[in-house]
């Protein structure tokens, strides 16, 4: 059981880096230029930022309760 549950944290933190790797790209993507014209590229690039963020906190959320669960089942 202890094995299922660090494997699955560790998949889970692959997950938040790799989440939090994409919502930086999107955000270096998005120019100050972009950003003042109102360009068409720049809504497309925050909705792609907070995608990624959201992603990243839900898998930190999944990550916490695996480390609950693993506190719970070795005490």
């Amino acid at each position: 059981m202890n094995t299922f549950l660090i494997i699955l944290l560790a998949l889970f933190a692959i997950m938040v880096i790799v989440s939090l790797v994409r919502g930086v790209i999107a955000f270096l993507q998005t120019t100050k230029i972009d950003l003042e014209k109102g360009g068409e590229n720049s809504e497309a690039l925050q909705i792609k930022q907070n995608q990624a963020m959201f992603s990243r906190i839900k898998y930190q959320a999944l990550a916490v309760v695996v480390i609950a669960i693993l506190l719970a089942v070795n005490s």
